[in-house]
């Protein structure tokens, strides 16, 4: 048994796609949803990506069990607040988003004495806004679940019923580890891209349509990443600061170490280190969490 009714509030890429995963994993399921961006709504309702779009924040959770937010992470508290006085009393709140201290400090903030189980579904892909959702995106990946102390069991055993009803793997987690992992496997690469994208823009010996090109598969995969919505990795970067300057500092020593490797010429320390890292992509194929096809199986939908 799971929640009746979810309102979603935001509905671009993720709330899209919770709602079409609703929609078919679970059609008993009555779903609501609003997005403060009046087109955003209009194509929503075009696609039915809920069962009713609303034309407020508070209209749509006036009757939902579970709300799960669907925002930028810097836009969680304000959000948060439009609902405030609509909220019935025992619903359950909860996010997708990918820093979780921030977020459930701030939605703590926003409803206070509310039941408010922050998550994360480690799943996404380059496309953002009310067209880029699908229905599988959770299938086969993790739903990171942060219950605060003090959480409800029967609430939070609820919320991991939802996405594992969506297809999703479901992991408990404490919220400060949730935000060193993640900035480890999301945000420094997505940081990372950002910049080598950025640096390759910016060169002026190398024209803009030759980067283009002579793009090879690397460069051509970090353009893919930093692609991704620019609101939402400001947000991200922002609010999980502390864990990515953290991995900042690391991976730039790192960097440094392989600098001089290339310097000195020592082969062996170059070579030993990609073994190394060649390792986990396979582990990383293994697991099921890429594919090891030359498009990685994504065809029309890349995660």
């Amino acid at each position: 048994m799971t929640f009746r009714s979810v309102a979603i509030i935001g509905l671009g890429l993720l709330g899209g796609s919770v709602g079409l995963a609703v929609r078919e994993c679970l059609p008993d399921v009555t779903t609501t949803g609003y997005d403060a961006d009046r087109a955003t709504r209009a194509c929503a309702a075009t696609r039915g990506l809920v069962g009713q779009v609303c034309d407020s924040a508070a209209d749509a959770v006036r009757e939902a069990e579970l709300v799960i937010f669907c925002v930028p992470v810097g836009a969680m508290g304000s959000a948060a607040r439009e609902v405030a006085g609509a909220l019935p009393a025992g619903a359950v709140v909860s996010d997708v988003g990918s820093s979780k201290q921030t977020v459930a400090r701030e939605l703590a903030e926003a409803l206070p004495g509310r039941t408010i189980i922050p998550a994360h579904p480690v799943a996404g892909t380059e496309r953002s806004g009310p067209d880029a959702g699908f229905a599988s995106l959770f299938q086969q990946r993790w739903c990171i679940i942060t219950p605060p102390a003090g959480a409800d069991p029967e609430q939070v055993r609820k919320l991991s019923t939802f996405w594992e009803a969506l297809g999703a793997h479901v992991e408990m987690m404490d919220a400060a580890h949730h935000d060193l992992v993640l900035a480890v496997t999301s945000h420094l690469p997505h940081l990372i891209a950002y910049t080598i994208v950025g640096t390759a823009s910016d060169l002026e010996n190398v024209t803009q349509s030759e980067v283009i090109k002579y793009s090879a598969g690397g460069f051509r995969d970090f353009t893919r990443i930093a692609a991704s919505d620019p609101t939402m990795w400001r947000d991200v970067f922002l609010s999980n600061k502390d864990a990515v300057l953290d991995m900042l500092q690391r991976f730039t020593e790192d960097l440094t170490a392989l600098q001089r490797a290339i310097r000195v010429g020592d082969g062996e320390q170059l070579f030993e280190h990609f073994a190394r890292t060649r390792a986990i992509r396979r582990s990383i194929i293994e697991q099921g969490q890429d594919d090891a096809r030359p498009d990685f199986g994504r065809g029309d939908h890349s995660a």
